[in-house]
This record gives C-alpha cells, sequence and structure tokens, in this order.
C-alpha cells in the first residue's frame, strides 16, 4: 500500500515544492484534482514538467462543475463525458493510473419518491457511461474508478456492493470502484469486512478520519482497515481527501504515522 495526498492539501508555490514536502514525509505521490476544461489543459505543460522532474501523479479527482454521469438531463451527461475523457488522457500522459468519478454529488432527494427514474434506468444509464469511459480509458492503458458517496450526498451508489454490482455488469477491466474511508464510515456496517468482501473491483482507496480530518485525529479503526487490505494483497494507493486539523506538516506527518 502506498500514501498519496490531494494537491490542495500540501504547502507549496509549485507542484515541484509539494512534491518536496510530501515526499520527505513518506508520501508517494499527489493525487490531482480537475474539472476536465480548459483550467486544466492549460495546467498540462506545469504538470509534464513536475513528472519529468520526478513527480507522481498516480491519481487524478474528478471536481465536475454539476454535471455527472447520473445527471437527469442527457446534455449535462454527455458534458460529464467528455471532461471525464480529457481528464483520462491527461491521466495516461502523466503516469496516472486512473480517474475517480462518482456517479453524482449533491443528487439526494428527500422523500426519495420525487426522483423521476426507477432505480433499474438509473442503474442503466451508469452502466452505459461508465462504460463508454471504460473504452476510452482502455485505450490510453488507463481506469475509470467509480466512487460510492454517502446519501446525504448520492442516493445511486452509496456502499461498495453496488459500486461491485455496477462494476460486474460493465464487465471492464478498465473500470474499477475507489473506497472512500470517510464515505464507509457512515454507510457500512463493517467497514474492513466490505473491503474484503467486494475486492475484485478495488482499485483505489481515499483516506480521512471519521471527521473527514486527516487519519489518526479521530475514531477509525485503521488497524483494522490495514490488516484487512493486507489479508486482500491490496497495493495501490490510498490518496489523503479530507479536512487537516492544525499545523498541516505535522497533520500530514500523522496521517503517514496512522496508515502505514
Amino acid at each position: 500500500m502506498k500514501l498519496a495526498v490531494q494537491e490542495h492539501l500540501v504547502p507549496g508555490a509549485t507542484m515541484l515544492d509539494k512534491w518536496n514536502v510530501v515526499s520527505a514525509l513518506g508520501y508517494a505521490g499527489i493525487e490531482l484534482r480537475g474539472k476536465g476544461d480548459a483550467e486544466f489543459k492549460e495546467r498540462l505543460p506545469e504538470l509534464r514538467d513536475a513528472v519529468r522532474s520526478g513527480v507522481s501523479f498516480p491519481s487524478i479527482c474528478a471536481t465536475l462543475p454539476g454535471v455527472f454521469l447520473g445527471s437527469l438531463e442527457a446534455d449535462a451527461r454527455a458534458d460529464a463525458v467528455a471532461r471525464l475523457k480529457l481528464l483520462l488522457s491527461a491521466a495516461a500522459e502523466l503516469g496516472a493510473a486512473g480517474v475517480v468519478a462518482p456517479a453524482s454529488y449533491g443528487i439526494h432527494p428527500i422523500p426519495r419518491v420525487t426522483w423521476p427514474r426507477t432505480p433499474e434506468e438509473d442503474n442503466r444509464i451508469l452502466a452505459d457511461g461508465y462504460a463508454e469511459l471504460g473504452r476510452h480509458a482502455a485505450s490510453g492503458g488507463v481506469q475509470i474508478w467509480i466512487e460510492p458517496l454517502n446519501r446525504y450526498e448520492d442516493h445511486m451508489i452509496n456502499r461498495l456492493e453496488q459500486a461491485a454490482s455496477l462494476c460486474d455488469a460493465i464487465g471492464l477491466p478498465s473500470v474499477g470502484f475507489i473506497a472512500d474511508l470517510f464515505h464507509m464510515g457512515i454507510e457500512e456496517t463493517n467497514v474492513s469486512a466490505a473491503l474484503v468482501a467486494n475486492r475484485r473491483w478495488l482499485r483505489h482507496l481515499h483516506g480521512a478520519d471519521n471527521t473527514r480530518a486527516e487519519p489518526g485525529s479521530g475514531q477509525t479503526n485503521f488497524a483494522a482497515i490495514k490488516s484487512a487490505l493486507q489479508s486482500i494483497g491490496y497495493d495501490g494507493f490510498v490518496a489523503l481527501e479530507c479536512r487537516l486539523t492544525g499545523d498541516p506538516i505535522e497533520a500530514l506527518r500523522l496521517a503517514v504515522m496512522t496508515l502505514s
């Protein structure tokens, strides 16, 4: 298991500055964030230079501006696919293994009956979208990763078993899922057991404690999680996606001590 941290959490004016900070602390990568737009494309020359200087970008987390594969509007879904394809192509160029993409964010209708699609229709739309992205990802030797979110942020894919079922239906090696430990703490009865039971499509992890601060600052049983990951031979990355409390360097150091 290797550790990474999302780029916005690291002090430093340039990507090389950030890399010098995190590599000294024991991290093996920086997870990029991007909207799949012109602004991200403009960053590519700097990111290429960073790779040539030895910076490792194992993953990209999509931060799409309100358009998702699970959107109700076809135009929004098409926009999401186009943006994610751009990020997947960038991942291939920068040496990243994959792109993180939740089905939606902020789509959590209450009451549930107000949602105009059935669960079967949701699944069909998501399967079609992720399969298209999976084919594009495969052409560049990278992967698209479904991210289950908690029920307060999305109602379609909340648990690992749902993401695994969708991956089964798609059946492409270039489509997997990530396990976010914060969301899992809300949705899974047993985080460690869920990781083991759904290991076949597990490709990446996001790390945070139960309050979504840095690992080691709260009540999450990271010893059990590390034991579960070791039992399934997980050798991918855990990327910090959290807030940092207190001094950022000390918070990043605590996360390394907790997860290592």
